[in-house]
């Protein structure tokens, strides 16, 4: 390599090469656009909340446990503390929008294959506390206790 020639792979502090995004990224991409082509086809506001929901409910379908039992009990949670929130799929995971704009959302522990679930909310969720605060909150199951606590979380969330 000369002075002027710079090497094209690029490397980590371990020297192990790097690829870019991972394939779990590169699916997840691919869902996403595919959710915005299919919001985009879709007529009323009624009929795309209806798909939407039936959607969200399919992907739950398809999770394994327990990812499929977390997944359920979170969307019967959030729809009975914010039945405002819209379910969508983002990214493919199942989802809650209050005007359009994704709140929270539920990503599987197999979805990027992780240790656990993760329950997550955006910017846009009125949870802020000082300067510091959690946005992402780590399942590992749900107990009655967790899932009342996640309920006043979402309905602070949404206020």
């Amino acid at each position: 390599m000369t002075g002027t020639q710079k090497d094209t792979e690029r490397t980590t502090g371990t020297d192990r090469t790097f690829d870019g995004f991972t394939d779990e990224e590169r699916a997840a991409m691919k869902e996403r656009a595919r959710e915005l082509k299919a919001s985009a086809r879709r007529n009323s506001r009624a009929d795309k909340t209806a798909e939407e929901e039936a959607a969200v409910l399919a992907k739950i379908t398809e999770m394994r446990e327990p990812d499929r039992l977390m997944a359920e009990r979170l969307h019967a949670v959030i729809r009975a503390s914010a039945p405002e929130l819209a379910p969508k799929l983002w990214y493919g995971m199942p989802a809650y929008a209050k005007d359009g704009k994704v709140l929270c959302f539920f990503q599987s522990a197999q979805k990027f294959n992780t240790r656990y679930a993760t329950l997550g909310f955006s910017d846009r969720a009125n949870l802020d506390d000082g300067t510091m605060w959690p946005a992402a909150y780590a399942l590992t199951g749900l107990t009655a206790a967790d899932e009342a606590r996640i309920g006043a979380l979402v309905k602070q969330a949404v206020s």
